[in-house]
């Protein structure tokens, strides 16, 4: 069975309860995801985490 999650490395901007503020370079594109619909892990590098997501829902918030 294939899997639809991918790992896109962001900055975050922001986080609630329910959701993280994302951007993958540009500050001024950052958007809302559900921490429902993710998983988000410090990568090891400073600053930047490894946003675990479905890939239509990464399409649909335009990270990919």
């Amino acid at each position: 069975m294939k899997s639809n999650l991918i790992d896109i490395d962001v900055e975050v901007v922001h986080r609630t309860e329910k959701a993280v503020l994302v951007h993958t370079g540009d500050k001024e594109s950052a958007v809302w995801i559900p921490l429902s619909q993710c998983e988000i892990e410090p990568s090891g590098f400073g600053g930047i985490e490894t946003l675990t997501m479905p890939e239509p829902l990464a399409l649909e918030k335009g990270l990919i």
